[in-house]
C-alpha cells in the first residue's frame, strides 16, 4: 500500500508541474487546470477590475462601475472614520494592482471595462459624507462630471503615469475635486 501511494504521489507531482491535476470524485475523474492558479487568478482579476461585470455595460461602463461603488460606500460609511479611511485606502491599493494586471490581460491601456478605479474614486468623493439620498446623488454626479471632464491634473495622471497608477490616479484627482465641492456645499448649508 505504501508503494502505491508513493507512485501515485509522483504521478500527481509530475502532472502538477505540467499544470494538470486529476482528482477522482466517485468514479469520475475530474481534470483541473491549475498552472500556478493563473486561470482562476486571471478570471478574478478581470471580474474584479470590471466591477463584477458592471464594466461590460454597453453604454457608459464608467457610470455603471460608479453605481457599484454606492453600496460599498453605504457599507463603509457605517464604520468609524479611521477604519473607513483604512478600508478605502486598501481598496485603492487593490484597485492599482487590479488595474495594472487587467491592462495586461485586456492588452489595452485603461480599457473601458476596467471600472475598479471609478469604484475607488467614488469612495474618496463620499468619504466622511453623511449617507443621505441627496448627498450620495450629488457626490455621484459631481464625481462622474469631473471624471469625464478630467481637469488638471487628472488628464496628466491618466496620460503620463504608468499602468495601474495612471488608471486610478485620474479618478482620485476627479474625486478630490468632487469631494471639495461637496464638502463646501455641506459646510455652507447648501445641502
Amino acid at each position: 500500500m505504501a508503494g502505491f501511494g508513493t507512485s501515485r504521489q509522483v504521478v500527481i507531482d509530475r502532472r502538477r508541474k505540467k499544470g494538470l491535476i486529476e482528482r477522482r470524485y466517485g468514479e469520475f475523474p475530474v481534470r483541473i487546470r491549475c498552472e500556478g492558479g493563473r486561470p482562476l487568478n486571471e478570471k478574478f482579476i478581470k471580474l474584479a477590475a470590471a466591477g463584477f461585470g458592471s464594466g461590460y455595460a454597453p453604454l457608459a461602463p464608467g457610470t455603471a462601475g460608479s453605481l457599484v461603488g454606492i453600496p460599498l460606500y453605504l457599507a463603509f460609511s457605517a464604520l468609524s472614520w479611521p477604519v473607513w479611511l483604512i478600508t478605502i485606502t486598501a481598496l485603492t491599493c487593490l484597485a492599482w494592482y487590479l488595474a495594472e494586471e487587467a491592462e495586461k490581460l485586456f492588452g489595452r491601456k485603461d480599457a473601458p471595462c476596467i471600472v475598479i478605479d471609478e469604484i475607488a474614486g467614488l469612495q474618496w468623493t463620499l468619504f466622511l459624507v453623511t449617507p443621505t439620498m441627496l448627498n450620495t446623488t450629488l457626490g455621484f454626479v459631481l464625481f462622474r462630471l469631473f471624471d469625464v471632464l478630467k481637469p488638471f491634473p487628472a488628464r496628466f495622471f491618466q496620460d503620463r503615469l504608468p499602468g495601474g497608477y495612471g488608471v486610478v490616479a485620474d479618478d482620485l484627482a476627479a474625486a478630490v475635486y468632487a469631494a471639495a465641492i461637496l464638502h463646501i456645499l455641506m459646510r455652507f448649508g447648501v445641502i
